[in-house]
């Protein structure tokens, strides 16, 4: 099977990657990333322009691809330049209205796919442990339509979030896989408490609290009662996402590091002409295209594969970016010794980056018990 990405897909890898290198260079990143806002509009703005939000949805719902080798190509791009944006909340809402909602709910897509408007997921809880299932959030039915209560934590941009996707349980009991439901909830809407912070790699996150949040008829995403089939439908386009943004960081982290390799001199060589350092070099390539494999399996997987063998690559994907991530992050700071750690180097940062992607949508250790499960 031929993987070479079209035309098409190269010219926007390289669009992306112009950009990326020209607006969005290490100082700057860091200052929005560690800002108060924990992104830039503008830039946002521009990446929509640019067509890479519109990249991860088909051009039968206003996008221009959406496609498994798309969404990687955007997010390898992203994460070779730590862009802090909310384009995987845009992702994982935009295909939750794809695959469910009305076309009301569908036309939200247009402000997505723009840039005119934040969306964010609000579905893990405290001691949520990654399972889907686990939902404790409650919706009851009202005259006029909702009435929401419960907590959600670490939602990325839930505080700028104009749009939210929120699952509660309207039956059954807290690990059941039947009874949660989703709801499209206004960023704004009364009952919603915030507690922002900036995370530890970059951008923002929020603790949400939902007092009495009323909300119409038809703020119901799909049917009641089975938003778990759309979670894992739209969890899977995340493991993608996450799984190519940390291919790109791990590329730039490699390179970084082999550069300082060739240039560094000790005794009046170049430190990357000792032979325990070449070795521990070599394995780190061979980890890093051995993550390179499995995000092309799992870009072909999503578009191509049912059932338990999509869930299969994608896990598989997203297990082996971890142990690759933080074994790059690892042996790319100790390579470059004490400096490796220093703030000004932007080793440092890429390698929080990969240390965090790890634990968004399950780390290795779930995505390892999930594979298995998933085979037996």
């Amino acid at each position: 099977m031929n993987f070479a990405h079209t035309e098409d897909r190269r010219m926007l890898a390289d669009t992306l990657g112009r950009f990326v290198s020209e607006q969005y260079a290490i100082e700057a990143r860091n200052r929005i990333a560690y800002g108060d806002e924990g992104h830039s509009p503008q830039l946002y703005a521009q990446l929509a322009e640019l067509g890479a939000i519109g990249a991860l949805f088909p051009e039968s719902e206003g996008g221009f691809g959406g496609a498994g080798f798309d969404i990687s190509v955007v997010f390898e791009s992203l994460g070779r330049g730590l862009v802090a944006e909310p384009l995987l909340g845009a992702l994982v809402v935009g295909q939750a209205l794809i695959a469910a909602g009305s076309d009301a709910q569908k036309a939200r897509l247009e402000d997505l796919v723009a840039g005119t408007a934040i969306a964010a997921l609000a579905h893990d809880e405290p001691g949520g442990h990654y399972e889907l299932n686990r939902v404790t959030t409650t919706a009851a039915r009202t005259a006029s339509g909702w009435e929401l209560n419960g907590a959600k934590g670490v939602v990325a941009f839930g505080e700028k979030a104009d749009l939210l996707l929120v699952s509660a349980r309207t039956a059954c009991g807290p690990l059941d896989e039947a009874g949660i439901s989703l709801f499209l909830v206004d960023g704004n809407a009364a009952g919603i408490a915030k507690r922002a912070y900036n995370r530890f790699e970059g951008g923002r996150a929020a603790e949400l609290t939902f007092n009495n949040v009323q909300l119409p008829v038809d703020a119901l995403l799909g049917a009641e009662g089975e938003g778990h089939a759309v979670l894992q439908h739209i969890a899977g386009y995340a493991l993608l996402a996450l799984s190519a943004e940390s291919l790109g960081a791990m590329d730039v982290a490699k390179d970084q590091t082999l550069e300082y390799l060739r240039t560094r001199k000790q005794f009046g060589v170049a430190i990357g002409t000792f032979q325990a350092l070449q070795h521990r070099m070599a394995d780190l390539l061979l980890e890093v295209e051995q993550a390179r494999s499995a995000v092309i399996n799992a870009a072909d997987a999503i578009d191509n594969a049912q059932g338990a063998a999509r869930d299969r690559a994608l896990s598989a994907a997203k297990y082996t970016v971890g142990y690759v991530g933080t074994q790059v992050a690892e042996e790319s700071i100790q390579l470059h010794g004490g400096i490796g750690m220093t703030w000004e180097l932007p080793l440092a940062h890429y390698a929080k980056r990969l240390v965090m992607i790890d634990h968004q949508f399950g780390d290795e250790d779930h995505h390892l018990q999930r594979f298995m499960a998933l085979a037996a």
